[in-house]
């Protein structure tokens, strides 16, 4: 039983000093020990069998636990010396926190004897304030009944007088002392419901009533409607009741304003009726010449008369420019007959110098009153890279010049008078327009005529190809008549300006440009009877001379300026025309056909150095490879491949020195000609034997050299070759190169041999393997074997019809297009 007991007190023990392992942590990050004892997982048993490892060390026990019983007695002592600490800790704590409340206590009544003083002291500054603050509003109400009272005498003594200067017409004296009464008459708007301030409001509103129509009337007086009598200067009386006029109502201002200008111009509708002669356009500068004089007659006489702030003189102007603009509508829709292009330009010049006159002399501040609206001007461009946008005439001579690559910022409208007469042509510029058109047809039949009569451009070995000097005639004459036409007109005007010049942007490309293109026997891909004679004959193949290569690069360069330079323009005509008509501008269409026409140079290009070509490879598939006894330099048909591209090459490259990017397109479509041509005609080389293909290795190596360094040969600045032109090269001659290879790889044993022919050419087409056996000379009955060899070891193509074998299968290579094209040339030859 004491057993068990003991047994459930140490257990009882260890779950009492079972502590959480944050506990355990803390403990020994503050009472950090390296002693085991103190560990949280401490085992008796690894302890002991630390101390005693061994029989042996079992000797010494007596001395281990003497230590352990002297450990004991520490700790005992050490927790005896705590727990008497403690002992009077809860006694000191309950003194102390007595001692804080009695503190406590004491603060509060100190506190509240502080909050009753104050409450004290409060009541009695209220009862020594009381009497000042009634002092204060007394008098405040005081000084604001006096400043009132006050104001009612200035405004009661203010309209009197202002009735009795009336009677008197008095108007200097009216302008000042009326608007104190009205500055006065605000502060009494709050008492409105006192019948005496009623009543003087009333007043002054009867007074400045009685002042307009006599300030009307007065004006009527002196300026009336009916004649044209006026006096000899302006009226001291009349320039105080414009001043008096500026503070009534507005309306009284404008009817001043409209009288006046209405009989101020009654004497140029009358001078200038529909059926006077000097009322048509031949004569419109009578008309500004008029209004011109009497700017000026109305500055001598009446300009101190009115306010500077009332704008008379534009005023007057901007009205001479509407009635102008409805007269001349009117008088051209009555003679639409007799309006010709030159009388029609005349007009719209004179009216657009008017107009500019105008906006030198004055700000168009009134363009916006009443039924005077203001042109509204184009949003600004959001464009950052756009620059201001020169003059006409540095419009033309950067044209001249080519400069016109540089994007324009399109020129706000610094005239606000621009148009407000000259909109009046805008119904009748279809004379303009036809005009346009007939003029161009004329430019373009010129062009076809002096083209004829000088000849194809001179050879340019220095600069580049020379761009045809009339297309920069051309589109000198376009910006001529955009820049025109977008200053009489911004609308539909500018829409069948555009169509006038699509269509000759049209003519110009076809009769021209590619019209002058020369022509060739045969086109690419197709043949001609004419060609296959000739071919039969042993006739060489017709060249392009000097003159035609250098007129063909010409052409490219004048097509490939007048595409950027359509571009340009189509932009232009963008930033010019209304806002809501851009979408209805598009020249793709005619930058398509400068496109087709760059394209079809550089055809013409290619097929005259591919023909030239072709004898040479003609002469390399007769040889008799099988013959050849040594390998020795490059054979005469590889002399002569490279003699023709050294001729034709550096004159193309010099004429499109200005175009480089077109020149590549030639290296790369004459590299994707002649390569395919070039390894059909070493298929017809059979049979070769080992020395004669170690030949034709060596020739295609220098071929591909060659090609390689095309775009720099002759050319004394050697540039590396473009990468994409590279990369067509070196796949295509390597192709050749591995054919070659495999022709001088033996047929025994054929594993091998079919093996290494699809790890080099990874061609799975038979015609293409069975080419291969008919340059090496095999027999049929050895190429049968070959090819069903051939056919067993193809690599498995993926599942489906998709896939890469089934395709190569299936879709004629380039080399057997160009052998049906062969056998059809054999073909015609025999029947003719």
């Amino acid at each position: 039983m004491m057993e068990e007991e003991e047994l459930e007190f140490v257990e009882e023990l260890e779950a009492v000093l079972q502590l959480t392992p944050d506990v355990q942590l803390a403990i020994e990050q503050v009472f950090p020990s390296q002693d085991p004892l103190d560990r949280a997982d401490f085992n008796a048993v690894e302890y002991i069998n630390t101390l005693f490892p061994t029989e042996q060390s079992l000797a010494n026990i007596d001395e281990v636990v003497n230590k352990i019983r002297l450990k004991i007695r520490r700790l005992d002592d050490n927790i005896r010396t705590v727990v008497r600490g403690q002992t009077n800790v809860g006694q000191d704590g309950r003194q102390a926190l007595e001692e804080a409340q009695k503190a406590i206590q004491q603060l509060f009544g100190k506190i509240k004897d502080i909050k009753d003083k104050a409450e004290k002291s409060e009541q009695m500054v209220k009862e020594i304030t009381r009497d000042i603050k009634q002092l204060d509003h007394a008098k405040r109400h005081l000084t604001t009944s006096i400043t009132t009272l006050n104001h009612l005498h200035m405004l009661a003594g203010g309209v009197d007088s202002l009735e009795a200067m009336t009677r008197r017409r008095q108007y200097g004296e009216v302008a000042n002392l009326l608007q104190g009464v009205m500055n006065v008459l605000e502060h009494f708007h709050k008492y409105m419901g006192i019948p005496q301030i009623r009543q003087l409001s009333e007043r002054v509103k009867a007074a400045q009533t009685e002042l307009g129509q006599q300030i009307l009337a007065d004006f009527e007086e002196a300026f009336p409607s009916q004649g044209t009598k006026r006096p000899g200067g302006p009226s001291n009386v009349l320039r105080d009741a414009c001043l008096v006029a500026n503070i009534l109502d507005p309306r009284i201002k404008q009817e001043i304003i409209k009288k006046f200008i209405k009989q101020h111009l009654s004497e140029y509708l009358v001078l200038f009726q529909e059926n006077q002669d000097v009322a048509w356009l031949d004569k419109i500068d009578r008309r500004y010449a008029w209004i011109k004089r009497q700017l000026v007659d109305y500055e001598e006489k009446y300009g101190r008369m009115f306010p500077r702030e009332w704008y008379m003189t534009e005023r007057i102007a901007v009205e001479f420019c509407h009635i102008t603009r409805t007269e001349l509508a009117k008088i051209m829709r009555t003679r639409a007959k007799e309006i010709e292009v030159k009388l029609l330009l005349f007009a719209i010049q004179r009216t657009t110098n008017f107009e500019g006159f105008l906006a030198k002399r004055f700000s168009g501040c009134t363009l916006a009153d009443g039924s005077l609206k203001k042109l509204e001007s184009p949003p600004p461009s959001s464009n950052p890279f756009l620059e201001d946008e020169p003059t006409p005439e540095m419009e033309e001579l950067a044209m001249e010049k080519g400069d016109l690559d540089q994007p324009k910022k399109p020129k706000a409208p610094d005239n606000p008078f621009h148009s407000i007469v000259s909109k009046c042509f805008e119904p009748h510029l279809y004379v303009y327009i036809e005009s346009q058109d007939k003029n161009l047809g004329e430019l373009i039949d010129r062009f076809v005529t002096d083209f004829k009569a000088q000849g194809p451009p001179k050879p340019n070995t220095d600069e580049g190809g020379a761009v045809l000097p009339s297309c920069a005639d051309l589109f000198v004459y376009y910006k001529k008549c955009m820049v025109q036409c977008s200053q009489l007109s911004t609308g539909e005007p500018m829409i069948a300006l555009t169509t006038i010049f699509q269509k000759y942007l049209r003519e110009y490309a076809w009769k021209i440009l590619s019209g002058n293109l020369p022509k060739t026997t045969s086109s690419s891909g197709g043949l001609t009877i004419s060609s296959l004679l000739k071919e039969k004959e042993g006739s060489e193949v017709a060249k392009f001379t000097l003159e035609e290569l250098c007129l063909i690069c010409s052409i490219l360069s004048t097509a490939e300026y007048c595409l950027a330079t359509t571009q340009q323009l189509e932009e232009k005509l963008k930033e010019k025309v209304d806002v809501s008509l851009t979408e209805r501008i598009n020249l793709t269409g005619e930058m398509d056909t400068f496109s087709t026409v760059i394209s079809s140079s550089i055809q013409l290009l290619v097929q005259d150095l591919d023909a030239a070509c072709d004898p040479a490879l003609t002469a390399m598939s007769k040889m008799q490879w099988q013959n050849v006894e040594h390998v020795g330099d490059q054979s005469p048909y590889v002399t002569s491949v490279i003699l023709h591209i050294k001729q034709n090459v550096p004159i193309i490259r010099d004429n499109l020195a200005s175009t480089r990017k077109y020149f590549t397109q030639f290296c790369i479509k004459f590299a994707n000609s002649f390569i395919p041509k070039f390894i059909t005609h070493l298929f017809k080389c059979k049979p070769i034997s080992m020395v004669g293909a170690e030949q034709l290795l060596l020739d295609t190596h220098s071929l591909k050299m060659v090609l390689l360094d095309l775009p720099s040969i002759g050319s004394q600045v050697v540039r590396k070759a473009p990468a994409s032109y590279t990369k067509i090269v070196v796949k295509g001659m390597t192709r050749a190169e591995m054919i070659l290879k495999v022709v001088m790889a033996p047929h025994e044993p054929s594993v091998v041999f079919v093996d290494n022919y699809i790890k080099l050419l990874s061609d799975c087409n038979t015609e293409t393997f069975q080419k291969i056996l008919d340059m090496k000379g095999l027999k049929r009955s050895e190429q049968s074997g070959m090819l069903e060899l051939f056919r067993q070891r193809l690599p498995t193509p993926p599942s489906g019809p998709e896939g890469p074998g089934s395709l190569s299968l299936l879709a004629p290579t380039p080399e057997q297009e160009s052998s049906r094209i062969r056998k059809l040339e054999k073909l015609i030859k025999k029947r003719l």
